[in-house]
């Protein structure tokens, strides 16, 4: 099967609060991000929540990189979507150590798959906690 792009979804936790506020500085990490993936930045738009947190885009001529952060929880999201040559993984290593993340989980995913392949929807997500319940995605094909 063929695909023309790679997405990696990420979840950091337990990283430095005071990066995560800091939109010039998310804005710099996040264009180096992508360049450590081999991505071309076309521009990038960012803006800080009140009281705290941030949000931002990363355009690539290969697709884009965003993050939303809170500070409060120390916890920041970030989408890295690519095609062609990049190594969106090198962005994820390059962001887990710059945003100072104790943990992090990644979801890969092959889009634009060729043939296409039924439609599929995944509802919930699976959560290993200590002592926490683990809740299984239940996936249908209408």
């Amino acid at each position: 099967m063929k695909t023309t792009a790679q997405h990696l979804l990420v979840e950091y936790y337990d990283c430095d609060t005071e990066v995560l506020n800091d939109m010039a500085r998310l804005d710099r990490l996040m264009r180096l991000a992508a360049e450590a993936a081999r991505a071309t930045v076309v521009g990038s738009i960012f803006h800080t929540f009140s009281p705290q947190g941030v949000s931002g885009v990363v355009v690539v001529e290969e697709s884009h990189f965003s993050i939303h952060t809170w500070p409060e929880y120390g916890y920041a999201a970030v989408d890295c979507y690519t095609c062609g040559d990049c190594i969106p993984e090198a962005a994820h290593e390059f962001l887990k150590k710059a945003l100072r993340a104790e943990g992090a989980e990644v979801m890969a995913l092959d889009r634009g798959q060729y043939p296409p392949r039924p439609s599929i929807r995944i509802v919930g997500h699976r959560t290993e906690e200590a002592g926490g319940e683990i809740t299984k995605p239940s996936v249908s094909i209408p």
